[in-house]
């Protein structure tokens, strides 16, 4: 059985976050994944660009980060959990994309969590084409999970619009 916990740091904790928790354990049990404890943290910019900045180099915001941990450890019944990492979304700049990709803020929300599930079970890509193996079995992920985070009537958040665009992918 695989558990997420979802927390928020410089932005509300939304009435949402159940059902991206729920979202995520699908995402897990999709990919085969078993006994795992994922962290899911929201935020906005100017924390992710902290982290941008002190672990990548980059002084800027992005949508998505991992943080890979990878240690097991025991469950206190005999058998054991896998801690596989953190899982940080500024939902700032995530809604950014989802205007630019013209896409949902539902449908990029689920997208950046299998690409942050996808970092932690340990693939990686070398660009941000559309080819990369990662971002095909991303896509093809996004595609067989036909839940959604956001009740339909709220698909869009409510995050005031900014100029200037972070991107970490192409989509064809």
């Amino acid at each position: 059985m695989n558990r997420v916990e979802v927390r928020a740091e410089e932005v509300p904790l939304p009435p949402w976050a159940d059902s991206l928790a729920g979202f995520s354990v699908k995402a897990l049990d999709a990919l085969g994944k078993d006994n795992w404890d994922l962290s899911i943290l929201l935020c906005g910019d100017t924390y992710i660009r902290r982290l941008n900045s002190q672990y990548r180099d980059r002084d800027e915001a992005t949508d998505v980060l991992s943080f890979a941990l990878g240690e097991n450890c025991p469950d206190g019944e005999g058998g054991n959990r896998y801690l596989p990492g953190d899982i940080v979304v500024s939902l700032k700049t995530l809604e950014e994309n989802s205007r630019y990709f013209e896409v949902s803020f539902d449908e990029e929300l689920c997208r950046v969590i299998i690409h942050g599930i996808l970092h932690l079970s340990g693939m990686d890509h070398e660009t941000n084409g559309k080819d990369e193996p990662m971002l095909l079995l991303q896509e093809e992920l996004l595609k067989k999970t036909k839940e959604r985070i956001l009740p339909p009537e709220t698909r869009r958040a409510e995050i005031p619009e900014r100029t200037g665009r972070a991107g970490y992918y192409e989509r064809g």
